[in-house]
C-alpha cells in the first residue's frame, strides 16, 4: 500500500513560518547580546588599563622630590635647570623657575644656587620676571650666592636671566650672548594675488589688524612696531648692564648688544662671563659644596603623558604664521 502525500494546509504553513521567524529572531538577539557583552568587557578592560597606567604614573611621580630628603644633614648646592624655550606653560616658564628659586633660598642647607642654562631664550616678559626675582632673593639672602652656568647655549632671554646672577660661567665652546629682540612673521600678499584670493577683515580701530600677514605692510605701522622692539631691546640692555656692572666691556665693544653670539672663550674677555666651568666644578670649587641637589620644578609623569596626547596645534600654527609677541634674541 502506497502512502499518499498531502500538501500542507495554509494554517500549517503559517505556523511553520512563525516558528522560523522566532528561531531567526532568537538567533539575532543572541548575537546582539553577545556583541554587547563583548563590547562591555572591552570597555571594562580599557578603563582598567587606563586606571592602571594612571596609578603607575602617580606612584613614580613622588620619586622626583625624594632626592632632596635623601641627602644628609650637610650643606649642598641647589641646582635649577633652565632648559629649552623660556615661555609660559614651558618647563622653563617664569612660574616654574621662580618656584624653584624660592624653594632653594628657603632651604637652610643650601650653600649656593646654580642655574644650569641651556636655552635659546624666549619671552622678554618671562625672562624679566625671573631676573627680578633673582635680584629680590639675592637682596633677602645676601649670604646665598647665585651662579649661572651655561652649557651648550645661553642666548637672548637665557642670558637676560643669567645676568642677574652673582657670577656667570660657561664652557669654552658654549654660545653666549645674542642680546637683541626679534619678532618675525610671513607675508602672503603676493601668493594671494596669484591665487585670486581676497582678504576680508573687519575691524574697529585704524590699526587693529596691523601686522596682518595677509595685508600689505604700512610704513607707519612698521615704524611703530620697530619702536616697540627698540624699547624692549633697551630694557634688555639696561638689565644686563645693571646685572653685570663694570665687568661688561661694552664701551670697548658696542657690538655686545647687536644680537651676536660668542663662544665661552671669546665671551670671557668681553665681560659676558666670569670664568670657564660647569655645574659640578662651580659647586665644588666656587661654592664649596660639591653635592648637587636638583630643585627644578618637575612635571609629573601624568602631565607629560597628557601633553603628548593633547599638543596645542592651534598655538603652534599661530606661532608659525607670526601671530606672536617679541622674542629676545
Amino acid at each position: 500500500m502506497v502512502d499518499q502525500w498531502k500538501a500542507p494546509s495554509a494554517t500549517e504553513k503559517t505556523v511553520g513560518d512563525e516558528k522560523s521567524w522566532q528561531l531567526l529572531e532568537k538567533t539575532l538577539l543572541a548575537g546582539i547580546q553577545e556583541q554587547r557583552r563583548s563590547r562591555r568587557w572591552g570597555i571594562f578592560f580599557k578603563v582598567l588599563m587606563f586606571c592602571y597606567l594612571i596609578a603607575v604614573l602617580m606612584l613614580f611621580t613622588p620619586l622626583v622630590s625624594m632626592e632632596r630628603s635623601a641627602v644628609g644633614g650637610s650643606s649642598y648646592t641647589a641646582l635649577i635647570d633652565v632648559r629649552g624655550p623660556i615661555a609660559d606653560k614651558e618647563p622653563a616658564s617664569a612660574d616654574n623657575l621662580v618656584t624653584s628659586l624660592q624653594a632653594a633660598f628657603d632651604d637652610p642647607r643650601v650653600k649656593g644656587v646654580v642655574l644650569r642654562i641651556n636655552s635659546p631664550g624666549g619671552s622678554p616678559v618671562q625672562s624679566g620676571y625671573v631676573y627680578d626675582e633673582i635680584r629680590r632673593l639675592r637682596g633677602l639672602h645676601p649670604d646665598t650666592k647665585v651662579y649661572a652656568v651655561i652649557s651648550d647655549l645661553g642666548a637672548s632671554g637665557a642670558y637676560y636671566i643669567a645676568s642677574a646672577a652673582d657670577e656667570i660661567y660657561a664652557d669654552k665652546a658654549s654660545l653666549v650672548g645674542s642680546i637683541g629682540v626679534t619678532a618675525a612673521g610671513f607675508g602672503f600678499v603676493g601668493a594671494m594675488d596669484k591665487l585670486g584670493i581676497q582678504r576680508r577683515a573687519y575691524t574697529s580701530g585704524d590699526h587693529k589688524a596691523f601686522l596682518d600677514p595677509f595685508e600689505p605692510e604700512k610704513p607707519d605701522e612698521t615704524k611703530f612696531w620697530q619702536g616697540v622692539l627698540n624699547v624692549t631691546h633697551q630694557q634688555f640692555i639696561d638689565s644686563v648692564k645693571q646685572g653685570r656692572g663694570d665687568r661688561l666691556k661694552d664701551k670697548e665693544h658696542p657690538e655686545l648688544f647687536s644680537g651676536l653670539v660668542w663662544t665661552g672663550q671669546q665671551a670671557l674677555p668681553l665681560g659676558l662671563i666670569d670664568g670657564l666651568g660647569n655645574a659640578s666644578s662651580v659647586a665644588r670649587d666656587v661654592i664649596g659644596a660639591k653635592e648637587l641637589v636638583d630643585f627644578t620644578v618637575q612635571e609629573s609623569a601624568f602631565d607629560r603623558f597628557s601633553k603628548k596626547l593633547g599638543a596645542s596645534v592651534a598655538e603652534q600654527l599661530a606661532m608659525w604664521m607670526g601671530f606672536q609677541g617679541p622674542t629676545l634674541r
